[in-house]
């Protein structure tokens, strides 16, 4: 390749240095950029800088599958952790039913506290060569794959199991957010025109929903087998908490314990892998802007922060509507595997129907974002999110069938992938209204991100503990064959009536969200003029240091 000089302003900085890792995956780079996009090699600062942008401004199709690839790993940890953590801790590393919960108690607990005080501190962060989010990301990756790892290995010492894995499970949810925060504000500096954010945002989602599905066929097929199956017997002897006399009688497993630490153990590092290439393609393929004409202000407290995005209208009503819809989603995931396994009878099936819903939700995005830039946002948000209430009343109200099931796992997969792309695609809209709003105010992107990170996982924390405690009042029974009707009904209850209330309560709150098409058209032209009425003084500005 010819190495040329470019104007700073106009080209996209690539930081390349003698890093292997980063030398393994600038083939990588190169190659693609080679196919899609135009390149221009080019020194500035004594550094190699790549453009990533044509002429007019668009990102390349290269840079926003770096971008993609690089929230793949939130998505890989995040559903190896939420399908097979409980049952590692239980039956892998033999703790108490009740110290295992405390631990996923506090580390969900821990991680939703983290991202708002991760937001408040990349706010304040100043901006570096590689930009301000990418520090955060580059940092926390290395220190975030050893403590994902050390999470699955079992201690020797038997006393300090309990205190091992709070560590370090909560340590890595501080990393993860150290990552995922920044990353997730990254959206609003990787380009400054809505529509190329969006398209940014809908290769992403695909690449997270792929990731959820990485994540559990990695964990799934390497630890399998490892998984201990069902006790049968006299319900009413299981239910009474009388399973050591029947466990001692039955031959649960042929695999040695040893062998089941192993392959955990295989799997993490196969997944830590990934995470680091993820997080180099990241750093390699995306250039952060430094948005032009931006006032320089001082740096707002905690409290400052909060106060602003809690008091902003269409973020508060953004965030909230989206709590009730994602809360009615995570109730239905978060018990429909139980659903298919106890209620229907498919104890065998219920790994291909997660699937399906996954590989679902994966070929629903890029309809979703055709049809949110062809009808709207707001409309997006009515047709996706009510599409599968159908099926989810269908499935409750009719006799078992593996048909049927299949069927709403793909319904519910359409619904899944609108549910999961439209928030991440709204919320740049509120943080562009808020700038029109506020033209004086900066620095407040990661602000409003991380809390709706934080919300997020409160939602996850509360499905989590409603779906727990009302299994437990009707009688579930830990690794039984088969459930009391009780339970049956409580699953009912959690995969169909209660998603569907929080539905509607959360598209209610939807019809008071203030920005439509014709207000986010408006916010986009005015930015635009902003930023137009500071080019020619940045501009000037740039040129003069490059003199000096």
């Amino acid at each position: 390749m010819d190495i040329q000089r470019a104007p700073y302003h106009n080209t996209a900085k690539l930081c390349i240095n003698s890093n292997p890792l980063k030398s393994s995956v600038l083939h990588f780079c190169t190659w693609c950029i080679t196919k899609h996009c135009p390149v221009v090699l080019l020194c500035e600062s004594s550094l190699p800088v790549l453009q990533l942008r044509d002429e007019s401004g668009r990102l390349s199709v290269c840079s926003k599958l770096c971008y993609a690839i690089g929230g793949a790993p939130y998505q890989i940890t995040g559903s190896a952790l939420g399908f097979f953590l409980q049952i590692y801790l239980l039956d892998v590393a033999q703790l108490d039913t009740f110290y295992a919960s405390i631990i996923l108690f506090v580390g969900r607990a821990w991680d939703a506290v983290t991202d708002p005080t991760v937001g408040f501190l990349v706010s304040r962060s100043r901006w570096t060569r590689c930009g301000r989010m990418m520090p955060w990301i580059l940092i926390s990756t290395p220190f975030a794959v050893l403590t994902y790892f050390l999470i699955w290995y079992v201690p020797s010492v038997e006393q300090w199991k309990v205190l091992w894995y709070l560590i370090f499970y909560c340590l890595f949810q501080s990393l993860q957010t150290c990552f995922h925060v920044p990353y997730s504000a990254l959206t609003m500096f990787i380009s400054m025109d809505q529509k190329e954010r969006d398209s940014a945002t809908a290769y992403r989602m695909t690449a997270e929903v792929l990731g959820s599905v990485v994540g559990t066929a990695i964990q799934g097929q390497i630890v399998g087998g490892a998984i201990t199956p069902c006790l049968p017997g006299n319900l009413e002897v299981l239910d009474n908490g009388n399973t050591t006399l029947l466990g001692s009688d039955v031959n649960i497993s042929h695999i040695s314990l040893d062998e089941t630490k192993q392959a955990y153990l295989i799997a993490s590092a196969v997944i830590c892998v990934i995470y680091v290439l993820c997080a180099a393609v990241l750093f390699l393929g995306v250039r952060e802007q430094e948005e032009c004409g931006r006032l320089k202000t001082e740096p707002m407290s905690f409290f400052e922060g909060m106060r602003m995005v809690m008091g902003y209208g269409p973020y508060v009503k953004l965030v909230m509507g989206f709590l009730f819809t994602s809360l009615a989603f995570m109730l239905l995931e978060g018990n429909f595997a139980l659903f298919i396994s106890y209620t229907m009878g498919f104890r065998n099936d219920f790994q291909n129907i997660l699937l399906v819903i996954m590989l679902s939700g994966t070929l629903s995005i890029p309809f979703w974002q055709w049809f949110l830039t062809r009808f709207g946002k707001k409309t997006a948000v009515y047709i996706g999110i009510t599409w599968a209430v159908p099926f989810m009343i269908l499935i409750v109200c009719i006799e078992s069938s593996l048909i049927v099931a299949y069927v709403v796992s793909v319904a519910a997969g359409v619904s899944v992938a609108a549910a999961f792309l439209l928030p991440w695609s709204m919320l740049p809209d509120v943080v562009d209204d808020f700038k029109v709003k506020n033209p004086d105010s900066s620095g407040h992107e990661a602000i409003f991100y991380s809390f709706y990170v934080f919300f997020t996982k409160f939602a996850s924390g509360i499905s989590l503990g409603i779906s727990t405690l009302s299994l437990d009042f009707a009688g579930y029974v830990t690794r039984g064959c088969s459930q009391p009707d009780a339970v049956n009904l409580t699953l009912k209850v959690l995969v169909s009536a209660a998603p569907v209330v929080l539905i509607f309560l959360g598209l209610l709150i939807f019809k008071t969200y203030p920005i439509d098409e014709e207000r986010r058209q408006g916010n986009r032209k005015l930015l635009q003029a902003m930023r137009d009425s500071n080019q020619d003084s940045d501009t000037e500005s740039t040129e003069l240091g490059s003199v000096v």
